[in-house]
């Protein structure tokens, strides 16, 4: 098992001591695809998951969801938390045994999800105090000094329903003077590099995983199309994600970095718990 850089009382800790300031923003891998963000004092969580229900469900079977790393914090502890993603339905991204503590901790924290994907999420979290907001790559909502908004993805197809909501999206966040982009689970697909290219994120959240049929799920990027991606973006910095969880779907982040020096395109390879610092740019 992968120790995490830190968990539990020491991440807490870590995350109260996190600076206010509206020039500085402070982001945390939580494993997998999940990402705390501070900003000026505000929290959002970017597609936690939190607990071994899928190790647990999925045990018995011909496709063991081993865990490679372990959990750093309770779902129930983390607190002030106002804003949720779920890029889409598998349940390592929509995950009702992180979000019902969470809910209970955090009640009403808003959930930004895609349209299609809602009634399930309903399924999964039942009664608990969340507020659930459609997001596809047609919407965008504006609070305060944030704005969220959808961006398609392709796992591994572009899949609408009949209102043309995509079920699979990313999300382009804005807080104050940050701009963060985090794709969900996606292949490579020319519409999110031409939203790459019209806003030159600070920061990209990026899946480097790979496709590989034989793993028998839907694939993302490897990391030579994640490099390419914030490169073709002028990203400030990108940083992997979604390996190192479960056995059988997982890479190393060597290509990544690898094609990362390559395309002289600034990377930082995380740690679960680990915290990453960014400054406003000049």
């Amino acid at each position: 098992m992968i120790p995490a850089f830190q968990k539990d009382d020491a991440l807490l800790a870590d995350m109260a001591a996190a600076s206010l300031d509206e020039d500085t923003l402070h982001v945390w891998w939580l494993g997998q695809s999940g990402f705390l963000v501070q900003w000026a004092g505000e929290r959002l969580l970017f597609d936690p998951y939190l607990s071994d229900s899928l190790t647990e469900k999925y045990a018995a079977t011909d496709k063991p969801h081993v865990r490679m790393t372990e959990r750093c914090i309770d779902p129930g502890r983390l607190t002030g938390i106002s804003r949720v993603t779920a890029s889409h339905v598998h349940t390592d991204h929509l995950d009702g045994a992180t979000l019902v503590p969470l809910a209970e901790a955090n009640p009403g924290f808003r959930l930004y999800l895609p349209h299609p994907v809602i009634p399930e999420a309903q399924n999964r979290l039942g009664d608990a105090a969340v507020t659930y907001c459609g997001t596809g790559d047609r919407d965008k909502y504006f609070e305060g000094k944030w704005e969220i908004r959808g961006v398609i993805a392709k796992h591994n197809e572009v899949i609408r329903d009949e209102d043309e909501n995509c079920h699979c999206t990313g999300f382009l966040v804005r807080c104050g003077p940050f701009t963060i982009y985090h794709s969900g689970d996606t292949l490579w697909h020319d519409d999110i590099v031409s939203i790459a290219r019209q806003f030159s994120c600070d920061l990209m959240l990026l899946p480097i995983n790979g496709n590989r049929p034989e793993r028998r799920v839907a694939g993302n990027l490897n990391g030579t199309e994640a490099a390419a991606l914030a490169k073709v973006g002028e990203a400030r910095l990108v940083v992997p994600c979604h390996y190192d969880m479960f056995k059988f779907n997982t890479e190393t982040p060597d290509e990544f970095v690898s094609a990362c020096e390559r395309l002289e395109q600034p990377c930082r390879v995380m740690r679960c718990g680990e915290r990453l610092e960014m400054k406003k740019a000049e």
